[in-house]
């Protein structure tokens, strides 16, 4: 079951939401070679288009106006709207086979970083392993369900405090839909939802203009901060890093 607590129910909140504005927030390309290219996605950005009037603007769509050569699917893997972070595109069908198929056998490497809003100490590091399922009376809102969920793993350690709760790496070795936010949520999981979270944080809150108020945040602070795999067309290990914006301001405030 997900966490109780006054969230209302997700068609109520999907009532209310309002996605932000980002025509005007450029498409910031982290490494460019011929056959792929590394984005940072900003939260708020859809991966890949959705069906309403507003949903039409995503990375994948940017991804392919900046680069036009671009051929095939492009999509190897997705963040959810409210993620920010790295991202691998394919540009050609065969860059997009391989990197499939690395997604697959587990040969891509992901961190993630979050402030997770903690009422006590956290262990130092540790892994949750919790069967998940969609609920499909709130899509897209997923369950623990130990009979007819499917495996999914996650390994997290403590970095440090943060202003807002608590900084944590997070690994997800499997891929399921919110597994990192229903993880950190759950009372089976860590029981710390991330800052920000409108689905899973029971104390959320949806302002005047629908973005989510949790401790001070108007987003997710969820961040896909590491990205690594082996390069679709040379096989050489390619490793990028992105520090997001509520890790960065720290550091800023700190040399003031």
């Amino acid at each position: 079951m997900p966490p109780k607590g006054p969230l209302p129910p997700l068609p109520a909140r999907r009532g209310r939401f309002r996605p932000a504005d980002l025509r005007a927030v450029p498409l910031q390309v982290i490494c460019e070679e011929e056959e792929w290219v590394v984005i940072h996605k900003p939260a708020g950005l859809l991966s890949v288009p959705g069906v309403e009037p507003w949903a039409q603007d995503a990375a994948s769509v940017r991804v392919r106006e900046r680069f036009p050569r671009a051929r095939g699917g492009l999509v190897a893997h997705r963040l959810d709207m409210a993620t920010s972070g790295l991202m691998v595109f394919a540009l050609s069908e065969r860059a997009l086979s391989r990197l499939n198929e690395a997604f697959a056998r587990k040969q891509v490497h992901k961190r993630y970083l979050a402030v997770l809003s903690t009422e006590g100490p956290l262990a130092p590091e540790g892994e949750l392993s919790l069967p998940m399922r969609l609920d499909p009376h709130q899509r897209p809102l997923q369950l623990i369900d130990f009979v007819h969920g499917r495996p999914s793993l996650t390994r997290w350690r403590v970095e440090g405090a943060h202003p807002l709760g608590t900084l944590v790496s997070l690994w997800p070795v499997t891929g399921r839909t919110h597994q990192l936010r229903l993880h950190a949520a759950h009372p089976l999981g860590l029981s710390a939802p991330i800052v920000g979270d409108s689905i899973y944080h029971r104390e959320a809150d949806l302002g005047a203009e629908g973005h989510v108020l949790v401790g001070g945040a108007p987003r997710l602070l969820l961040h896909a901060t590491s990205l690594s795999f082996d390069d679709p067309c040379t096989g050489v290990r390619r490793s990028f890093e992105h520090t997001p914006d509520f890790v960065t301001s720290l550091s800023m405030s700190s040399t003031d």
